[in-house]
């Protein structure tokens, strides 16, 4: 068994975590915090709704919810 299939095996998330906090390291020293931030905000936001269609959730309900007549 190689490293890294061991490190994907049992430590999947200490990687991921690991690579995550570089890469947002990175792009904090090279675009700048705020910048930085910004991105990290959308991939969430990007993980989330992907996590939702996945889901199958119907975004048109909730759409309805917050545009519904008052």
């Amino acid at each position: 068994m190689g490293i890294i299939q061991e490190i994907l095996e049992k430590h999947l998330g200490k990687a991921l975590g690991i690579l995550l906090g570089l890469v947002f390291g990175w792009f904090a020293i090279k675009y700048g915090l705020f910048k930085a931030l910004f991105v990290a905000g959308c991939a969430v936001a990007g993980y989330y709704l992907g996590k939702r269609l996945d889901e199958k959730y119907d975004f048109r309900e909730v759409l309805s919810r917050v545009f519904r007549d008052r």
